[in-house]
């Protein structure tokens, strides 16, 4: 696959463009953008600025590097949003691009000893679990901004994309 098929090259390419709620944190090797599915609050994507579709692709340095920003955006979520356990998900059947689903579970989600994807499966042919899915008990601008306050405080460094940054995924 062509960085220009890419799903998420693409995205990356535009951040400008995005609306200043879906991107919530860049960081050096990582570009972190909140999920459509805020019924799990705080559900985050953190996808990998070079394109790769597979972890051992990248460098011992630019793995750990991307590894520990992955982290340091669970430990904002955890902090800012206390759920029961954090999912971790790297798949890229759909998209072969590095990227991180971060699933924060509360106690009270009725499927708790399911997987995610289950719901999201069901949200795909039913638009009213689509709604009730992507719905958050906040607004994503405040779900975003309480993130970026946690990031901060995690130690994080915010990063502002360069030009070269989309050609170099």
């Amino acid at each position: 696959m062509s960085t220009s098929d890419c799903l998420f090259c693409r995205k990356l390419g535009a951040l400008a463009s995005l609306p200043p709620e879906e991107v919530v944190w860049q960081f050096p090797h990582a570009v972190v953008l909140l999920g459509a599915w805020q019924y799990y609050t705080g559900y985050c994507v953190v996808v990998a600025r070079r394109h790769a579709s597979e972890l051992s692709q990248l460098g011992d340095d630019e793995r750990r590097a991307y590894l520990d920003e992955m982290c340091l955006v669970a430990r904002a979520i955890e902090q800012t949003f206390r759920p029961l356990k954090m999912n971790y998900e790297l798949l890229g059947n759909q998209v072969p691009h590095l990227h991180w689903h971060l699933f924060p579970r509360r106690a009270d989600d009725p499927e708790t000893l399911k997987p995610v994807w289950l719901a999201l499966d069901r949200a795909e042919r039913d638009e009213v679990e689509k709604r009730r899915l992507q719905a958050g008990p906040r607004s994503r601008a405040d779900i975003a901004a309480e993130l970026r306050e946690a990031l901060s405080h995690c130690g994080a460094t915010f990063r502002v994309a360069q030009v070269h940054d989309a050609g170099s995924l």
